[in-house]
């Protein structure tokens, strides 16, 4: 891409992830047609998030004092909202700008913030506990890379992605959009090459059909240390 300017080419961004997340909420490639944002039907069907918020509130219940919880790449919140008061202290964070100012806006309580960060290159909030709920399947493999550098800071990763059904290569690598990687019949698995992510545990919390009858919506529980 040359500038209008002076017809030098201008620097190539290594990933169009912002771009391509607001482009998904503004043409509404998820649906939710008269909703500013929507983050499609894995974030509002009840087969999938009921048994979600249940799994995810039967762990946080263990703890006797609460733990802090950074929800990397909260979307529309649908799903962080109901784990709110069984933390101490909860961070949503999201791409999309306009986004974040919405859930600013709209939701006060204390112990809830939000933040516009680019979990790939921006550094990321403390906590005990990070969720990353279908987000590292839109990623290419150079950004999940990134994001696994940074999740050893955390305990507990709570990882949840849509998966093939049955036995598949994992960690195709994809660009970053609306898309997965089941159109390659693959998923991302973090223990596995090229990401090596080193835990203490894992442990599956759940795993439920999706919606359209494409593979599995799986929810690990990784103790980092």
């Amino acid at each position: 891409m040359k500038n209008a300017t002076d017809g030098t080419k201008k620097p190539k961004k290594p990933w169009p992830t912002k771009e391509a997340m607001e482009q998904v909420y503004e043409m509404k490639l998820w649906g939710g047609d008269g909703v500013a944002f929507y983050s499609g039907i894995g974030s509002h069907h009840p087969e999938i998030v009921v048994p979600y918020v249940r799994a995810v509130l039967s762990f946080l219940r263990t703890f006797k004092s609460p733990l802090v919880v950074c929800d990397l790449g909260c979307g529309d919140f649908n799903v962080g909202k109901q784990l709110v008061q069984y933390t101490k202290r909860y961070v949503a964070v999201d791409i999309v700008s306009n986004l974040i100012a919405q859930h600013q806006e709209k939701f006060k309580e204390e112990n809830v913030a939000f933040h516009c960060l680019d979990i790939a290159t921006d550094p990321l909030p403390a906590a005990d506990c990070a969720i990353v709920r279908q987000v590292l399947q839109h990623l290419s493999n150079a950004e999940v890379q990134q994001i696994v550098s940074k999740l050893v800071t955390y305990k507990y990763v709570i990882l949840t992605e849509h998966l093939p059904m049955g036995d598949f290569v994992p960690n195709k690598n994809i660009i970053s959009g609306q898309g997965t990687r089941l159109k390659k019949q693959s998923g991302v698995r973090l223990t596995a090459p090229p990401f090596h992510f080193k835990v203490k545990e894992e442990k599956q919390l759940l795993s439920v059909d999706s919606i359209d009858g494409q593979g599995l919506i799986v929810t690990m529980l990784y103790t980092v240390f």
